[in-house]
């Protein structure tokens, strides 16, 4: 007892070892690349069909996660347990598809009881274990090779610092492929409609602007009178119009720097005389990230809507944006 307790004041150091020894296997991954890596990418790349991740156990675990990633970056993929294949899922496979296989040892005897389907049907076969002399390896179009000196586990035995080897090598292989794609921000929002960032970069300034009851004041409005209007606006500014069009914006910040500058003189004043002439505007179409870009390159905090003609339709602020 007393010596489990010893131990439980070294679990920091357990876990900086555990992270150390994977991140170490991590990085040898890099002198393990070579053109087979290449082709498994161009295979990937010029699939008509759909990449099928399959494995077993703990690298089955880890197929399903490369899976889900390859499909929401930009190349159609989903796993496939090899177990289930006898049970009627390979009427999912076609010959445009690719089928990339994982195994540590590259002997599992319910995957390689898979291989023989797939090769029949000349589907090419992307392996990944730790072995180039595995039967996975042999009967593999391209072989990727994830070989880890030592498992993290301090008993050599629990899939460790090959799972993570092999988690990083599928992320590698799904960067590659959007790089090869230029895969763009707008396209990985087409995939998470539903997440935060899927949301920021789909939704646009006429998706949350404010229209109704916008603070907008004459040029020739006195000071005084104008601190009332951008008060009840609730916005902290006031927008000067001609003929519908915009000429000119105050804040709050402005009206302030006005009375420290003229004191008794200032309700002397006009709009026209602290506005800013040309105030940043935005199209309704303008998508809520570069509305986020613009606030942020020129230190503001709202920006106006409007149209090709400089209309003004309505008002996006900082907090319209935090989705």
């Amino acid at each position: 007892m007393m010596e489990a307790e010893q131990r439980l004041t070294q679990v920091r150091a357990y876990a900086i070892q555990c992270i150390k020894e994977e991140t170490e296997a991590t990085l040898n991954l890099i002198n393990q690349l070579d053109e087979n890596f290449d082709k498994a990418v161009s295979l990937m790349y010029h699939c008509a069909g759909k990449v099928i991740v399959t494995g077993v156990g703990k690298s089955g675990n880890i197929g399903a996660k490369i899976a889900a990633t390859l499909s929401s970056t930009g190349t159609p993929a989903f796993f496939v347990n090899p177990l289930d294949v006898y049970h009627g899922d390979l009427g999912v496979m076609t010959k445009d598809d690719v089928v990339l296989a994982l195994s540590n040892s590259g002997q599992t005897d319910e995957l390689l009881r898979f291989i023989p389907m797939v090769l029949h049907m000349n589907i090419p076969i992307i392996g990944m274990s730790a072995h180039p002399e595995s039967l996975l390896a042999k009967y593999s179009t391209a072989h990727l090779k994830v070989w880890v000196e030592k498992e993290a586990c301090p008993l050599n035995l629990a899939p460790t610092s090959s799972t993570t080897a092999a988690l990083v090598m599928g992320d590698a292989l799904a960067v590659a492929l959007m790089r090869v794609r230029n895969f763009k921000p707008q396209d990985f929002a087409q995939f998470h409609p539903g997440g935060e960032l899927g949301k920021r970069l789909l939704t646009t300034a006429q998706d949350v602007m404010r229209s109704d009851d916008l603070p907008v004041i004459p040029k020739e409005m006195h000071l005084g009178e104008a601190i009332i209007h951008v008060s009840k606006g609730k916005l902290g500014l006031g927008v000067s119009l001609a003929d519908g069009k915009v000429i000119g914006l105050i804040t709050d910040g402005d009206i302030r720097r006005a009375m420290e500058r003229w004191q008794a003189e200032f309700f002397d004043h006009t709009v026209s005389d602290i506005m800013t002439r040309e105030p940043k505007t935005v199209l309704p179409t303008t998508k809520i990230t570069e509305i986020q870009r613009i606030m942020h390159q020129n230190k503001i905090h709202t920006v106006l809507v409007c149209d090709a003609g400089r209309h003004l339709l309505g008002v996006v602020d900082h907090y319209s944006c935090m989705l």
